[in-house]
């Protein structure tokens, strides 16, 4: 049982695009609104995409890039409290929260298809150097 969840955790943090398809349809069935589905869907998929980059870095350049990634993570973070902050002279932890793990999802989400696309690449160039 232990190394079915292993696969499954394993082919998730690999493909998280099957990560968000698969929680659309789980949220799907539970609420029936397709808006809220798809940013329930999101909102889960978002940690499977910061790993997917994170391991997708590695497999590229050979090196652990996750202190970088913390940081990025630290200064999106810190720049939206701020800006919350500087507009509306009060904080909402869970507004700010809300739109800080959806414009992760957004950066990580391209930064998947980036690396995805330029690891494909290198691989393609290295075989025929």
């Amino acid at each position: 049982m232990s190394g079915i969840l292993a696969y499954t955790f394993a082919t998730i943090v690999t493909l998280p695009v099957f990560a968000l398809i698969v929680f659309y349809f789980i949220a799907r069935a539970a609420t029936r609104n397709n808006k809220k589905s798809f940013h329930l869907a999101i909102d889960a998929s978002t940690l499977f995409f910061i790993l997917a980059v994170h391991f997708i870095m590695i497999i590229i350049w050979e090196t652990s890039f996750l202190s970088l990634i913390l940081t990025v993570l630290l200064v999106i973070a810190t720049v939206m409290v701020l800006t919350h902050y500087k507009f509306k002279e009060e904080i909402h932890f869970k507004r700010v929260f809300k739109g800080f793990w959806r414009l992760n999802f957004l950066l990580f989400f391209f930064a998947y298809f980036c690396l995805l696309t330029f690891g494909i690449m290198k691989r393609v160039f290295d075989a025929f150097a």
